[in-house]
Parts: structure tokens; sequence; C-alpha cells
């Protein structure tokens, strides 16, 4: 049995001295999908002044997304705060501001209270900073005057703060402050306001605007909800701030008999006027008068009445939650006083709830958990407001001359209880909803309808990680939710793709592929142009991809280099002999030319093959490779339907070009595309001066370098700028194959290059700032030694025939001025992948994002600063284009394993994930193998017949194919999958008593239980059955395709998320295939159980555990025999169990207070032997084995740790020796389901990636964590090694002494410390990083690494990161109890080589 408290510690020093010789392993922590729950929902104007930005605030990030037309919500950014935020608000932009930085002119401000203690006020950037400013100490609830020039927080109990916001310049936000209670006794600042006068539970906070007109000063009047210790009723405190006296006093204080004030809400623009929120009603207060303050107007009775039949079910998930639970979770902060508790119970939902039976809390009277006022209506205000039950009504507000009316709206829309509200321009509302989708409303025809969901997965109980149907990637299947909410959903790591179609694997040898408009200004492609090694077909885009390659006029017996449009209706085709100009015909395109024939002709370069070519308006330039020529051709018409392309100027060079690239537009100021982007809209960037972008184009040469090159009238060809690329190791050898694959201009809010190279790097060039241009110094280019043709024939037409520029054969010497060429510089490098670097924009503006495609697709995130890119959830392919049609106008064609595939990437998308609606509360989830199934533990059910079934769910569809369901009253606790001889059974644990399994004090209730040993069998469905998937209208034809080889995945290659990946979508048609077999279950064995089955778990694939109160029992199959089973032993703890966790013939046990034992097995003796415990007290989640010796557990106070055995023989082991905690992990977050596995993508098999050693193991040994709050974290573990591989740095950087070898943990440590620490990277809200991922964890234990901390070195530019890396830190080190001073350099390219391979295989 369990030591004692006392024996763990004296056994913990004993091995204390041998934990620093054991060689423990170190975590790195990613987390893959950031919590999802919603806690509050803001409008605000972020990126600018313009800009309607919503803001998602959730516990552990911030998140700022759009509503768009459609009513969709996308997502913009996301971006972690690495603590826990309490409240936030938004601070509105006020004239008198002026003064402040020019950049934040018009554009608001959040202010954020969180578990730092701190006040942060935040603004938004497209660029890595930490903004903000923070004072103060009390962190729990924020109020914000409607002019943006105070700011009041409060804790929960006694305390406030007021601030006033600066007027003046600077970097000071906030300009006074006072608190009260006194911080000191000497606190200057400090309120002198009457001792107690504001002792109590603060409920609610709201400044009262005053009317400028009538007001005296600028003092303001905070209105606060508070209940005295004791009190039956709450108050009404208006307070007053004395800002030239620095005084808070009391103004008037305001009782009524009645309901229970809950909330008070300024009514806008009314200068006096608010809403108190009671049990029942609301009432509306005129506080013009501060000392005076009086009730003007109730809703009438059944405004909220007691009695809605429908809203039972709301009822049963908003409030199942016992009170005395709530206090558990914060039970250290002093919160035990009734009001306190009350207060809890209308606003926190306590997870714990989840893991015990539904309390069911009386609700008298309904009330108003959320409201919103009609944004920008200054006249008459109006109000939405959501019940608990789910009901939604409206308040509207008439101020007339001779008094208020307040009208109330009938019921507009009843659904769940809606925990925040938000309604926003176009008549949206937000409403976000507890334990499940919030959703998208819209106000029409004076009632609300449904949109939209707001997806949250939260909480995800249990998950099953696999790589479903070989997809070279893992998804996982993961329970969410809690009834009647309850979902499994589908998760992948990336950005969504949605799987269109797929072709059969005939299209062997592509080598490229291009789509193209008829017209410049056209929104839709018109022509799909494949080209194969010997062959070209041009295709018509649309509901048939039609081959139309005759009718185009496109040379098809040859392999094309590149094509393009030249100018509207005029194609071309360049291939390794001739450029091929083209005018379709009607029956290619509705505008070609009314003739039988294509009309087409050519132009030959002489003596010489095409190496290279590109087309862009009005422009084609071409390159040679031996003898290295570039050309510059154009077009001029002689009659109507008669065109001759013609050379306008042709150079020599000396080295040859291995890309080009011409850009196809102007910058486009993004209206429906891509609403969702980081720059501001409003404005639209310069290029650099002297640059003109209609006449540039961009090459690669193999110097190597890029050049920026410009053809303008009456000077030529001249150089604007150029960038070498001259990458070295530490060891000063080149790096090779840095030639430039493909090359691509960006115009965002500045001017940029990017180029990908062939061996799978990735660079961003910019042009240089006005303090770092040139003046004498003129790089060496290709260019520089160019002869021009003396003999280039012009156009001998009108200028207004020729597509063209008209270019002057003159010397380029003469022409180029003194600040051309200038120094491109190359800010950042990344390796994303060890086979060349392609880049496809998904638009012809130079601001869209790109698909970077190399071994894996990323999307590539152009208005961001440096390099930013995200994972495409799709797999490796080698070539891509966008395909944009009526039907389908966010397509993307991929060519991956010799087929087509075209699918849609929705990036705007919030979660990469897909809901397959359940009913219920599922528990657990196993991926069957065999079935191709989902087998999925629920509870909660609302059948009248059980509450609780085991079923059998289709991955594609979401539906139950079968279903064995619990005795009425019976409630499924545990379930594992396990093999006995050559069927595999499931074994499932249930509880037959109500009520909590755990007493209080962590012994276990007298409960019973059933053990039950399930069958899955395939029965042969000879009525063929069928189910249904479904097919996008523009995928539906698919017998009408000329690809009559397209056609939808089959049954195990497509699922419901690839053709109709949206929960709600409803417009798909149906397509059925007939099922051959359906797998039904079979009861095999049950017998009672002395207390509820909380743990199973199989053991050396012969005996599986079982846990009951606190003892568990070791059973097996006598003769693998599926019905019977025999206990072989017992051990029993001194707390309930809660886990059980096996590997090999290690037994790990989890309770509810002593933590984790470590237990054996000996088969000769037929007993259980304890062998190590936990030295710590912990409440376990989950726990898993990563070997023997080693446990990953996690706790209920969201904490992780790393446990190992300390290298004793077993045959001298005691249960005195303690574990020893190896490193451990802060969450913040409760962490529910631990499983084995990477969530990641497979790296390449190349020692460029996998490290050499390959140190960080993504796919074996990692493990990943599922949380209440929705969170997804993976943890792979760092081996320590004596080196590491040696990564490229740029040549031009000063040379150095070669840098220590770091072991990879004290190098990413050392990193992730200067990081949390330094102004571009250090946690947002003021929290110490160091302190935050240690709480709750022993002192002097390892830090398990933060990837997310890390992983933001990647977006600083190469200056950035020399900058945080040189600079010194003073550290607390893990090691030793000293201060540790780490001056060494840290060296910058083994921490990007590490940390682009966490990004690659983790994002």
């Amino acid at each position: 049995m369990a030591v004692s408290e006392e024996e763990c510690s004296s056994a913990n020093s004993r091995s204390s001295s041998t934990s620093s010789s054991s060689s423990s392993s170190h975590f790195l922590s990613k987390c893959v999908l950031r919590g999802s729950v919603l806690l509050h929902v803001l409008s605000a104007h972020l990126r600018s002044p313009s800009s309607n930005d919503i803001v998602f605030a959730k516990e552990k990030s911030i998140e700022l997304v759009i509503i768009g037309e459609d009513g969709i919500v996308q997502s913009v950014c996301e971006q972690p705060v690495y603590g826990t935020i309490k409240d936030i608000a938004v601070l509105p932009w006020n004239d008198r501001f002026r003064g402040r930085n020019p950049q934040m002119l018009g554009k608001d401000l959040l202010v954020v209270v969180s578990d730092s203690g701190k006040l942060s006020v935040l603004s938004f950037c497209n660029e890595m900073h930490n903004p903000g400013n923070s004072r103060g100490q009390l962190a729990r609830m924020l109020a914000i005057d409607s002019s943006g020039c105070f700011i009041a927080a409060s804790a929960y109990v006694d305390r406030l703060a007021m601030f006033s916001v600066s007027m003046s310049g600077g970097s000071d936000i906030i300009d006074k402050k006072i608190v009260y209670p006194p911080e000191n006794d000497d606190d200057v600042n400090a309120a002198r306001v009457q001792k107690n006068s504001i002792s109590g539970t603060i409920w609610s906070m709201s400044f009262i605007s005053q009317d400028p007109n009538q007001s005296k000063g600028h003092n303001p009047i905070l209105a606060v909800v508070i209940n005295r210790s004791g009190a039956v009723l709450n108050e009404l405190l208006l307070l007053g701030w004395n800002i030239r006296e620095q005084d808070i006093y009391v103004i008037s204080q305001y009782v009524e008999d009645g309901p229970l004030v809950l909330s008070i809400a300024e009514v806008p623009h009314s200068y006096g006027f608010a809403f108190l929120f009671r049990e029942g009603d609301a009432i509306l207060m005129d506080l013009r008068d501060a000392n005076n303050p009086y009730c003007v107007y109730r809703t009438s009775p059944n405004f909220l009445s007691n009695v809605v039949d429908e809203a039972n079910f709301v009822q049963e998930s908003s409030k199942a939650c016992d009170l005395s639970r709530v206090l558990q979770v914060d039970d250290e902060g002093g919160l035990f006083n009734v009001a306190a508790c009350a207060l809890l119970e209308l606003s926190d939902l306590d997870p714990m709830c989840i893991d015990g039976d539904k309390y069911n809390v009386n609700v008298t009277h309904k009330f108003v958990c959320s409201w919103s006022w009609e944004p920008w209506n200054v006249k008459n205000q109006r109000m939405i407001i959501s019940a608990d039950t789910g009901e939604y009504f409206m308040i509207e507000i008439i101020f007339n001359p001779d008094g208020i009316k307040v009208l109330e709206s009938e019921c507009l829309y009843k659904g769940l209880p809606c925990k925040a509200l938000l309604w926003v321009e176009g008549g949206f509302l937000a409403a976000l909803v507890d334990m499940g989708d919030g959703m998208v409303l819209k106000m029409e025809n004076g009632t609300l309808h449904y949109i939209s969901p707001i997806q949250t997965i939260a909480p995800v109980l249990d998950m099953s990680v696999v790589d479903y149907h070989d997809e070279k990637h893992d998804q996982m299947f993961a329970c969410c939710g809690v009834a009647p909410e309850g979902s499994l959903r589908i998760i992948r790591s990336g950005i969504t793709v949605e799987k269109l179609l797929r072709t059969a694997p005939i299209y062997q040898g592509i080598t490229g592929t291009w789509t193209l408009r008829m017209k410049m200004t056209d929104t839709y492609h018109s022509f799909l142009v494949l080209s194969f090694v010997e062959e070209t077909r041009v295709l018509s885009v649309g509901l048939s991809f039609t081959d139309v390659t005759d009718s185009v006029g496109f040379q098809p017996d040859v392999s094309t280099l590149a094509c393009g449009v030249v100018n509207d209706g005029m194609l071309v085709q360049i291939h390794k002999s001739a450029v091929r100009l083209c005018l379709p015909t009607q029956s290619a395109q509705s505008d070609g030319v009314p003739l039988p024939s294509p009309v087409c002709t050519s132009w030959f370069p002489e003596n010489m093959s095409i190496s290279l070519g590109a087309v862009g308006h009005n422009l084609i330039v071409v390159s040679s490779s031996n003898p290295c020529f570039i050309f510059i051709l154009g077009v001029r018409m002689y009659s109507v339907h008669h065109y001759e392309i013609y050379e306008m100027q042709h150079l020599r060079l000396q080295n040859e070009l291995s890309c080009i690239s011409i850009p196809q537009n102007r910058y486009e100021k993004k209206v429906t595309g891509f609403p969702n982007s980081l720059v501001d809209e409003s404005s639209v960037p310069a290029p650099p001066f002297g640059v003109d972008i209609s006449n540039i184009f961009v090459i690669g040469t193999h110097k190597p370098s890029v050049e920026i090159l410009s053809l303008a009238p009456s000077e030529g060809l001249r150089v604007l700028a150029s960038g070498a690329i001259s990458l070295t190791n530490t060891l000063g050898t080149a790096i090779s194959g840095c030639i430039p694959q493909d090359v691509r201009l960006v115009l965002v809010d500045r001017l940029y290059v990017l180029s990908g190279l062939r061996n799978g790097m990735l660079l961003r060039f910019e042009w240089p700032t006005a303090s770092r241009m040139p003046s004498s110094v003129v790089p060496q280019s290709p260019v520089d030694w160019l002869s021009v043709s003396t003999d280039t024939v012009l156009s001998s037409v009108s200028a207004a025939n020729s597509y063209g520029r008209q270019v002057y054969t003159t010397k380029l010497s003469e022409n180029i001025k003194d600040k051309f060429p200038v120094d491109l510089q190359l800010i950042a490098i990344r390796r994303i992948g060890i086979t060349p670097v392609f880049l496809v924009p998904l638009s012809d503006s130079l601001d869209g994002d790109i698909i970077v495609l190399s071994d894996r697709p990323w999307l590539l995130h152009t208005a961001r600063h440096s390099l930013s890119y995200t994972s495409i959830s799709f797999q490796s392919s080698t070539h891509v284009t966008p395909v944009c049609y009526v039907e389908c106008p966010k397509g993307i064609l991929f060519v991956a394993e010799n087929c087509l595939h075209l699918v849609e990437m929705v990036h705007s998308k919030r979660l990469n994930v897909q809901k397959l609606q359940l009913g219920g509360t599922p528990r657990r989830v196993f991926y069957h193998s065999e079935s191709r199934l989902l087998i999925v533990m629920r509870t909660n059910l609302s059948d009248d017949t059980c509450s609780s079934d085991i079923c059998c769910v289709d991955p594609l569809s979401g539906s139950v194919l079968s279903s064995f369901k619990l005795e009425f009253g019976e409630t499924g606790k545990s379930m594992e999958l396990m093999r006995v001889g050559s069927e595999q059974v499931l074994l499932v644990g249930t509880s037959l008593s109500s009520g909590s399994a755990i007493m209080p004090c962590g012994e276990a209730e007298s409960t019973k239980g059933r053990l039950i040993v399930l069958c899955l069998e395939n029965m042969q469905n000879s009525d063929s059955g069928s189910m249904t998937f479904s097919s996008k209208a523009g995928s539906s034809s698919l017998r009408a395709s000329p690809f009559h080889e397209i056609v939808g995945y089959a049954a195990e290659q497509l699922s419901s998320s690839s053709l109709c990946s949206s929960p709600d979508d409803t417009s798909c048609d149906g397509i059925k295939l007939e099922e051959t077999e359906t797998w039904q279950f079979r009861l095999a064995f049950s017998m009672p159980w002395p207390g509820m089955v909380l743990a199973i778990c199989p053991y050396l694939d012969r005996y599986f555990l079982a846990s009951a109160g606190n003892a568990f029992y070791l059973c097996g199959f006598p003769h693998e025999n599926s019905q019977r089973v025999k206990k072989w032993a017992v051990a029993r703890t001194r707390f309930t169990i809660t886990s059980l966790t096996a590997h090999f013939t290690r037994i790990v046990v989890g309770d509810c207070r002593d933590g984790i034992l470590f237990y054996d097995y000996n088969e000769d003796s037929k007993k259980l032997q304890q062998l190590y415990c936990d030295p710590y007290q912990r409440l376990v989640g989950d726990c898993i084995l990563m070997d023997v010796n080693t446990a990953v557990v996690s706790d209920r106070k969201g904490s992780i740790a790393v446990l190992s055995c300390a290298d004793y023989l077993e045959d001298t082991a005691s249960p005195e020796c303690n574990l020893t905690v190896s490193c451990a992990y802060y969450m913040g977050e409760i962490a529910m389901s631990i499983k084995k596995g990477s969530f990641s993508y497979k790296l390449p098999a190349d020692d460029a990636m996998k490290g050499g050693d390959g140190s960080i193991d993504f796919a074996q040994n990692g493990i990943i964590v599922s949380t209440l709050l929705g969170s997804i974290i993976t943890f792979v573990p760092i081996l320590r090694l004596q080196g590491l591989d040696q990564a490229c740095t740029l040549k031009c950087h000063v040379h150095r002494a070669q840098p220590t070898i770091w072991e990879e943990y004290e190098l990413l440590e050392a990193v992730q410390d200067r990081l949390a620490v330094h102004p571009l990277t250090a946690p947002i809200l003021g929290n110490d990083h160091n302190e935050f991922r240690s709480r709750e964890n022993p002192v002097g234990v390892p830090k398990i690494l933060d990837a997310d901390m890390l992983t933001q070195f990647l977006e600083l530019t190469s200056v950035q990161q020399e900058a945080v890396l040189s600079s010194p830190i003073c550290v607390q080190s893990t090691v030793k109890s000293r201060l540790k001073f780490r001056s060494s350099p840290v060296p910058v390219n083994q921490v990007v080589q590490l940390l682009e391979r966490v990004h690659y295989a983790l994002n």
C-alpha cells in the first residue's frame, strides 16, 4: 500500500543524491491546437481605424477574427499570452489622445487583467513586438469609461483601483491611479475612502457617463454591484474619484427589496442611465444625479417568465455544476462567503463537474446571462439579451422629450444560453456558449436567424490518434463537448483542405500546371494547362474539364516551359523551340475569336533552345542556357486577328538564369477574396522611390543571386536591386544547392523578394531602408557584363497597336543612376525541406498569400514580418496551381502520386476540425482498424431506455451503425480494446450507483459497478444497406467530366470532411455506396464489480487491470476464452484510483491524492508488488508509461510531470524508494487524456532535416495531451547528445571563433530564457514565463521546454535573432540553486536548425 507523507519526504531526501546522476530525458512541449473555450467577445478597431475587428479572449490566448458578409467567422491571427486572462475590455480611441504614437491614430486598444496581477494595455501590430504598459496589482474584473479616459479593475472581494489614461505623448499610457485599500499605509496614491465602504464581493462594475454640457469636471463615476458579508441582497454603490485631490469617495448607495441584483450595464450615449439585471427581471436606473439614483422602468413580469418547458435540456447543460465543487477549484483564494459562491455559480463552470454526476441546480427565476448593444446607433438604443434558458429578447429604449419609453420584444430566438454576446456591423450577433459551439445569428425582419457556428471543441475528454487511411500524416478523433452538444471531432494539423475530386493515378510525368484567364480582368479562370514530358494539354475550367487544346491553339506535342496571358484574349505558350501566341476560338471560350480555328503565330530563337520563360502583361521574357541570353519580347498588331511577336531587346549574360517571375498586377485592395489580412486595408503601400512595379520583373541566377530588373521607356533594361546568395556552414564550407528555383515579388507594407532554393531553403530579401542605400559601392550583377544588341528590331507601327514596352537601344551604363542598383538585404533564411522550393501565389495580387511547395505544401503569410508559414493539411505534392471558377471560387489543384487532386483551402477557417454530431457526452473513443470504424462510449443520453451506451460510428458520416445499450441507470466509466486469442474484445467498466465515486477526503465511496466484455463481430449484410456521403454542387456531375477517370474518393479514401467539411453544410448532393458488411456487438461476459470501474487497462497481452474504489484487480481470460474472466490478484491503495496504465511488466496506478505508484506482478506468487511511489501529492488526471522506468502524469491543477524510477535493482526495491521528477511543466489546463503518438508529419529521410543522430524523436516517443479547455499539446523527448549538426549561416556575418558545441536541451533552454525577457517575444501580459511554467511544480525541477515560446525565434529577422541571442541574461539554473550567468554566445545556426525541425514536424 502507499506510504505516508512523512515517509515520502524522507525517501525523497535519500534519493535526491541520485537524481542528478540519473540519466533523465528532457521534453519539448508544443501546442498543436490552442484551447477553444471562448470566455469574452469584443468589437474594436484594432488593425486600422476602419477595420471592424472581433476579439475572442480565451484563458490562454487572444484571437482576432472577422465575420464575413456570409456570416462565417474567419480567423485573422491568434497569440498565446503565457498566462491566464481574467477579464478584457476595449479602450476606445479618443480625439484627445492625438499626442500618442501617430501609428496608433484612430485605433482602439485592449486592456487585460490576468494572473500576472498587472493591468496590460495592448495594441495590434503585424510585426512581432511586445506592446502595452502595465500598472496595478488587481486581476479579476474590468470596466472602461465609454470615452476611453478611465479604467477600473477589481479583485473578487474588497479591492478595486481606478486609472486615468494619459492624454500626452510618450509610451506611458496610464497617467494616474488610485487603489483601495491602500497597497501600504504610506502610499500617497491610496484612496482615503471611509473604512469598509467597499468591503464585500464585487459582482459587476460600470462607469456612468456624464453629459459633457452639464458636468463641471472630468471626475469619473463608477457604479459597483457589491454584496456585503452576510447580506441577503446586493447593493448598488456609486463611487467618485476626485482626481485633483486623489480621493475615492462614496456618492450614494441603492438597495431595493426584491430579486437579487446580478450585474449592471450602462446605456450607451444616454449620459446617466444603466440597466440593473436581476433574477427574473431588469430595471432601468436614472443615475444622472449620482446623489439620488432611482428606478425609472421595470420589465414586465412575463418578460423573463419562469415556465419554459422547452428549456429543460438547457438547464441540464448550463447548470450542471455543484457549488461545493466550484469552490474546490479556487479554495486558496478565501472565497468562502455566500455571495462569492453565488457569483461563481452564475459565471463559472467547474471542469471537474464533467467527471462527476450532474448536479441539477434548481433555478427559481430566469436571469440575463449576457447582453449586447446595437453598435453605432446613437438615437434609439437597442439591446439583445440572452436568458439562462436559451431565449433571446430585445429591449429598445426611446428617448422622447416627454420621457423615456422602453419596448420589450417577444422571444426572438431559442437555443442554448449564451455566456457572452456581441452585436456587430451587418446585423450579426456572435453568441458564445458553454461546453459547445457558439453561434453567429443575424437580425432580420425583427427576429434572429441562425447563420453559422463558432466552433469550439472543449472539453476534450478522450482522443485516438491514427494515420487514418494512410494519408501520410496523423489525425485525431476526439470526444468533445457535453450533452446536449456532445460530438466527435476529426482534428487535423495545419490549414483546412476540403477534398473535392481526385483522378485515377494516370498522370505520370507532369512537368508543370497553370491556370489562365481569358482576359486580364476576368474573375475566374478559363483554362487549365497540363505539361508533360513530351506533351501539353489544355482543359476548360468549370463543371466539366473538357480538352480544348486544339481550340486554344497550344502546340500539343511539346513540353510547355511557361504560359500566360499577354493581353486580353491572347495566350502565350513557351516551349524549348519557340514562343507561340494563340487567340482561342469561341468553341474554347465564349470571348474567343469567331473563327473555325485559333489564330497562332510564333517567335523562334536563332540556333539555340529556350530554357526558361515567363509571361506578364504586355511582356514576354525568355532565356537560353548555352549560350546565356535573355530575350525581351513584345506583341504588335498588324490587323484584326493578325499579331506578331517581336524582339524588343536581347542581352548576353555571364551567369545562366535559373528562374524568372513577372508580377501580374499592381497592389490591389482586398475586397472579398481575403478580408482577413493582417495589414491596414485602408492604405495602399508604396514601392520604393524610383521603382515602377508595372515595369519590373525578378530573376534568379546561377551566380547564385536574385535580381530585380526594370524595363522602362528610353532607358532599356537596367538592374534596380541585387541580392547575392552566399550561405556557408559554421566550418566555412559553402552550402550546396543554393540556386534559386523560384522567385516572387511581394508588396504588402513593404517591397520584398521571396526565393525558394533547390536545396529546400526559403529566403526573404528586403529593399534596404534609406539609411542603408549604397552610395558608391555597386555589387556585381550578371547584367553588369551584358552587351546590348545593336541590331534590335523596333516596332515600325504605332504604339497603340503594340503590346510591349517601348524601349530604345542605348548603353546601359549611361542610364543607371547613382542610387541603382541597391543591395537587397537578406533578412530571413529557413529550411522547409530537402527538395526544390516552388512558390505559387494564390492570386495575381502582389499581396496575395503564397503556397510553398517542397517536401510538403505550406501556406506563406505574406503580410507577416520575416518568414511565417503554416502547413497545409495535404500530402506531399509535386505541382500546384489555384483554380477559380463559379462553382469553386477557392479551388486548388495539387499533383500528387500521379493523381490530380481538386481541393478547396479555407485558410481563414478557425479550426481544422470536422464535427460529427452524436448526442449525449462522448467519453471514450477508439479507432478499430479492422472495421475502420470508431468505437465510442457515450453518457448522458436522452434515451428513455438507457443513459449510456457503446456504439460503432462511421467516421465518414458520423452515423451510428450499431449500439450496445447499458442497463437503465448504468453509466459507462471506462473502456479498452484488447486481443484474446484470435479475436479482439472490448472491456467496459460501468457504474451502477448514482453520486460521486470519491469522498471529499479522497477515499472511495461505497459504490457498485459492472465489468462487461463485448465482441465486435463482422456480420455479412445480404440486404446491402447503404451509407451516404456527400459531394458539393461543383463536383456532383462526375460522369460529365472529360476526365472520366475523375471520381469521388472510394469509401476508404474519402471522408465526409473531404466533400463537405463544414459541419453545418447542407448543400450537398448524396452519393450512395453499397455496404457489403456490418459490425455488431455481442455480449461475451458480464459480472458485478465491487465498485465503480473508473479505470481499465490491458496488461502483458493476456491480462487486464480493472479498478474498484481504492483497489485494482489483475484479471485474465482462462484458455483464451472471452466468455470467462478470472481474478488473479488484487492490490489496494489509500485513496480512490483514477487511472491505470501498463508497459511491458510495469504497472502504474494513479489515485486522487498520492499521485502515481509503480507496481509489478509476480506470476509465480500471483501477487502485485509496489515498487515506487510519487514523492508529491497530486490528484491524477491521466498517466502513461513511456517505458518501464518513465511515466508521464497530469494532475487536476494544470501540471504535467515526467517521473522516473532510480536505478535500483528490482529485487532490492522498496516502496520507500521514491520516484524522481525528471522534468515538469505547468500548462494551466487540466489534461484529461494522454496518449502515445506524435500528431506530426513524417520527416524526410535525409540527414539535412533529421539532425544526424535524430536527437528529437517526433514519431516514436512523443505523447499527445488533450485538455478540458480544448487544447491539443504534444510533448517530444530531447535526448542529450555530445554535439549538433552544423547549419548554414550568412557568409557576410562577422566571423567569430568556433562556437561551443551545445547540448540540445541546454541550447534551447538558453534561447528560451532570452526570448522570455526580450521585448519582441516576452509574454504580453507581464507574466514571468519561468514562474508561470514552474507553478504547482517542485522547486529545482528542470522545466519542459516551451516550443511555443521558442518558435517565435523563427519569426524574427536574422538581425533580430542575433540581437536576442547576443544579449547575456541572468537566469535561475534548474540544476543548481545559485544564479548562473549565461554570457557565452548561443550559436544562431544550431538554434534555427533545431527549431525548423520542430516547426516542420509539429506545425
